[in-house]
């Protein structure tokens, strides 16, 4: 740990960490907060399977396609300008989203949540690149940045089951109120601006095209998922408004995203693992949440619990990591740390339909020190790799991967999981008004099951408890060929340089 006292560092600094993981903090909790409420969202707001999807996606989805955006705007007006601003926008945007009616409601909130968030992430990230000047110092409040994002995550899932056993699925996105004013009351007094000097012209073409190639690439994937007609074009539209992107940023004098980088392996890597730490931890946790929920019958408290040891380890593994950055090289890092979460997800193709709750709490516990050794051995590579005047738009590549990582990690890991589901449930004989809804989604079948006489409500209800279990196997040894794969690949083109 750095001396506090040491002449690079000030108590200072330290406490404008501390307000700066606020926000950090904030954003952890939203995310698992809202996978231990979408059973509930599922039952009382009757979405289809594709509007649960986006609930959850659409929030991910505005932050990765406004990142860039926001990082290099941060650059130019000021980090701290921006971090404030997007906190008053983010604190609106969760009163809306709490007391929206329907679906449609509460995907636009999500959204603008989404919009405020993406002011929030590259600045925090960026203003620790530029107030920590020694490179131990940063190493370790990068860490404790990781950490916040896995300790937020560990405290959601205790704090969402408090509040959905004694209020309704809105008061999710209240508790965002309170952390929103003190970010804005403390943040003036002790966090320092900062801004590039140099940061040449803001391309509003270019920030267009990276949310449209966002968007549409998330999109495709839901649909070939689905066997929905606008897969390809959406795959196609994603391509064509990538190709512009990155043609545009080469023939730009001041490129919102420098292209540069990312022939740094080191870089590259980084950024790849980045994104399939997030992906497997966010996608994991959208269909566990429902396997502990729906089909074992606990109570959200009873999942938050379950899942608390997983990442309970996810902090500690972030905090070790540390230590491990200056003791091993990144290749073999990044390559065990990757395998071992490969395993976690191995061992839920054991979950049965019944009595899985233990098993669940190993594979996380794998899972979760896997990918928190891995988020803070990448982040510390991405920000040591850029200047400090760079730091907005690193950190804003950064944060691109991590949030199109839970992006996808919810798109393709859950529409596989939907796809299993329902090529497995059993509708047979049931009325043709509760088919549909039965074979969406596990939530669905469970609350029209209320609908029918008892031995076929209790046919179905089994039906779909085992089908969403054969899904959960299924796309246990998808994430886990990626991972695999990912780990294969990092520790082979690191080693080699």
């Amino acid at each position: 740990m750095t001396n506090l006292n040491s002449p690079r560092t000030s108590r200072g600094q330290w406490a404008a960490l501390g307000a700066l993981l606020l926000p950090v903090l904030l954003i952890s909790v939203d995310n698992t907060v809202l996978s231990f409420a979408v059973p509930h969202i599922s039952e009382e707001l009757r979405p289809t399977g594709g509007q649960l999807l986006w609930i959850v996606d659409i929030y991910s989805l505005m932050l990765a396609g406004l990142l860039v955006t926001m990082g290099t705007l941060g650059d130019r007006i000021g980090r701290r300008r921006l971090l404030l601003i997007g906190a008053t926008g983010f604190g609106l945007a969760s009163a809306l989203a709490a007391f929206a009616p329907t679906p449609e409601l509460l995907i636009a909130a999500r959204a603008l949540l989404g919009v405020a968030g993406a002011t929030l992430m590259p600045s925090t990230l960026s203003l620790i690149r530029n107030i920590f000047t020694d490179p131990r110092a940063r190493t370790t409040a990068i860490a404790a940045w990781t950490a916040t994002f896995a300790g937020g995550a560990a405290f959601g899932p205790l704090l969402g089951g408090l509040l959905l056993e004694h209020f309704w699925w809105g008061s999710v996105f209240l508790i965002n109120l309170p952390v929103m004013v003190l970010l804005l009351i403390v943040g003036p007094l002790v966090i320092p601006e900062s801004r590039n000097p140099q940061p040449g012209r803001y391309d509003l073409p270019s920030a267009g095209l990276s949310l449209l190639a966002m968007l549409a690439l998330v999109l495709g994937v839901k649909e070939f998922a689905g066997g929905g007609s606008l897969a390809l074009p959406a795959v196609a539209v994603a391509l064509v408004a990538g190709y512009a992107f990155v043609r545009r940023q080469r023939r730009l004098d001041d490129p919102m995203l420098d292209l540069g980088l990312f022939a740094k392996p080191r870089f590259s890597v980084a950024v790849a693992s980045n994104l399939l730490a997030v992906f497997v931890m966010v996608g994991g946790l959208f269909f566990m949440t429902q396997y502990l929920q729906l089909v074992l019958g606990m109570t959200p408290l009873r999942a938050g619990l379950a899942l608390l040891p997983g990442i309970a380890l996810s902090v500690v593994g972030s905090l070790v990591a540390v230590r491990l950055i200056r003791r091993v090289r990144l290749a073999e890092l990044l390559g065990a740390a990757m395998l071992a979460t490969a395993l976690g997800y191995l061992l839920m193709v054991l979950l049965p339909p019944q009595d899985g709750a233990w098993l669940v709490v190993v594979a996380f516990m794998v899972v979760g020190i896997g990918a928190g050794i891995t988020e803070t051995a990448t982040n510390d590579t991405i920000m040591n790799t850029v200047a400090p005047e760079n730091a907005g738009a690193a950190s804003a590549i950064s944060e691109t991967g991590y949030e199109l990582g839970a992006a996808l990690g919810t798109a393709v890991l859950g529409s596989v999981v939907t796809a299993a589901y329902r090529g497995r449930v059993d509708v047979t004989g049931m009325p043709e008004s509760i088919v549909d809804a039965a074979r969406d989604t596990l939530g669905g079948a469970l609350s029209v099951a209320g609908e029918l006489p008892v031995e076929q409500a209790a046919a179905l209800r089994d039906s779909a408890a085992h089908a969403f279990t054969f899904g959960v196997h299924v796309t246990s040894v998808v994430g886990a060929v990626i991972l695999a794969f990912a780990a294969f690949q990092a520790w082979w083109v690191l080693s080699r340089r």
